[in-house]
């Protein structure tokens, strides 16, 4: 069985981050993004993932080769010279993603996550018979969202409506697909979009069937966002009762901590905290939700709270870091600094605190 993943551009909205490698590699939970739909897609049989990739594509492929060795899987990527949404990347891989099988395959959007109920979903698809699946979750406020509306007793979709202004429902498209090889005979090659342009179409032959995700669902392609699925991916381990989960004196709530991270005396860690690799947090420090990446040292009575901290950076003492503030890579505080939002870009020290949310160049 094959997947494709759409893995996309710059990453534009994850910056600083991203301006360090691209997005699919930012750490989620201490593993990067894409690592995650990777091994839930290896759990349940598929052989070859493809990366429909139109940016840095040889970044990823050397990082993954490391991955395909360990997880025995094919990873390949197919390369867009310009955009072609989210339906184009898979007439451009159409070589890539059919075999005499006749199998259906997967398709993922890079940035979801949730616990993958793959297996689920094939037996889904192979239930309801029809030409294309795709997984729906349920949503507080549907008027943000491209809402499905779908017949509850089969899941048979009947139509899309954007950004409704009145109520039609509330489940929206999770971005897991899995689709018949003939879906792609739909598709042109050029810049289009699966939801908008290919889905409606099969939908209108009876064809598209929508299953109701169970768990957890996050786009974690935002920094609010990513906060808030480090919340729920780490509930759902607390869930699945996971020995991954830290234990001990300082630990409040669900916190992920690197068995090479050294944490202090005194410090109160959680609730919703990921502490990467080779991290240093000395006495007394303070964290919540919030993400800490692989190399990153801080000082005594620092605390950082609703942000995200890249790599190598340090934190310096009684600093105060919060409301969503993001460092890019090897960012230096220095002591008593308060970050309210702050945006900083890679391999900067702030000397003065940044006391409104502001991008620093």
């Amino acid at each position: 069985m094959k997947a494709l993943i759409l893995v996309g551009g710059f990453g534009t909205r994850l910056r600083p981050l991203t301006l360090s490698v691209p997005k699919p590699l930012v750490e989620f939970a201490n593993k990067p993004m894409i690592l995650h739909q990777i091994e839930a897609l290896k759990a349940i049989g598929v052989t070859e993932v493809v990366l429909a990739i139109n940016y840095q594509p040889e970044v990823m492929l050397n990082f993954l080769k490391e991955f395909e060795t360990k997880l025995e899987i094919k990873i390949t990527c197919s390369q867009e010279t310009e955009p072609l949404g989210t339906a184009g990347p898979l007439a451009l891989a159409r070589d890539k993603l059919i075999d005499d099988s006749g199998e259906p395959f997967f398709v993922l959007n890079s940035d979801v996550i949730s616990e993958y109920p793959l297996k689920q979903m094939i037996d889904f698809h192979k239930a309801h018979g029809g030409e294309a699946s795709i997984m729906v979750t349920k949503v507080d406020e549907p008027s943000k969202y491209g809402v499905v509306v779908m017949e509850e007793s089969t899941g048979k979709v009947e139509r899309f409506v954007e950004k409704p202004k009145i109520f039609v429902g509330n489940k929206i498209n999770a971005g897991i697909y899995l689709l018949n090889p003939s879906v792609i005979d739909r598709i042109e090659l050029r810049p289009t979009s699966i939801e908008k342009e290919v889905f409606p179409k099969i939908a209108a032959d009876n064809k598209l069937y929508a299953m109701v995700l169970p768990g957890f669902w996050m786009d974690i392609g935002q920094p609010r966002d990513y906060i808030v699925g480090l919340r729920l991916y780490l509930d759902s381990l607390k869930k699945n009762s996971s020995s991954k989960l830290a234990t001990g004196p300082h630990i409040v709530g669900n916190v992920l901590v690197d068995e090479t991270a050294k944490i202090g005396e005194g410090c109160l860690i959680g609730p919703d905290v990921a502490i990467g690799p080779g991290c240093i947090v000395e006495s007394g420090v303070r964290l919540s939700r919030c993400s800490v990446m692989r190399g990153v040292y801080i000082k005594k009575h620092a605390c950082i709270s609703s942000s995200i901290i890249g790599w190598h950076s340090t934190v310096g003492r009684w600093a105060r870091v919060e409301n969503m503030t993001i460092l890019g890579e090897d960012v230096q505080v220095c002591d008593e600094i308060y970050s309210n939002g702050g945006v900083v870009l890679p391999h900067k020290e702030i000397k003065s605190s940044i006391l409104k949310p502001e991008i620093v160049m």
